[in-house]
């Protein structure tokens, strides 16, 4: 959960997400290193709803491999779409999604404004919109 909770500071969200997914995780030495859950969201269509890496891996290609992992998971499972979203302060991420195949389709705006009780902020920047992204398979 400590793990999750990195990618999504909302412990009542991912609770939610977790019991309708399915969480896969990588390990080094069984020890959890990184996870990510895919949530079937529409017909043929499954959503990225976290990756997350511990942060001493960070920088190591670990998330880049996580979600490339995912795409496959979701392509053997016949899924057509694979949807992801993120918010506008997290850089990192939209330059991965985005190197992964993922293109920018749609803003949410003021989805973490409206959804999360306590105000984010990554790299100095408040994080108000989704940034939604996706890929055809």
């Amino acid at each position: 959960m400590e793990l999750l909770l990195l990618a999504d500071p909302s412990r009542e969200i991912v609770e939610d997400y977790i019991k309708r997914g399915e969480c896969y995780i990588a390990e080094i030495e069984q020890r959890v290193i990184g996870v990510y859950v895919l949530l079937p969201t529409r017909p043929e269509t499954v959503e990225l709803v976290n990756v997350a890496v511990v942060e001493e891996q960070h920088g190591q290609g670990i998330g880049k491999r996580l979600v490339m992992d995912a795409i496959k998971v979701a392509r053997l499972a016949g899924y057509k779409t694979v949807e992801i979203g993120t918010g506008n302060s997290s850089i990192g991420q939209l330059a991965l999604y985005q190197k992964c195949g993922f293109r920018i389709v749609g803003v949410g705006i003021d989805f973490f404004v409206k959804h999360y009780e306590d105000e984010i902020v990554e790299n100095g920047i408040q994080c108000r919109d989704m940034i939604r992204l996706s890929q055809d398979l």
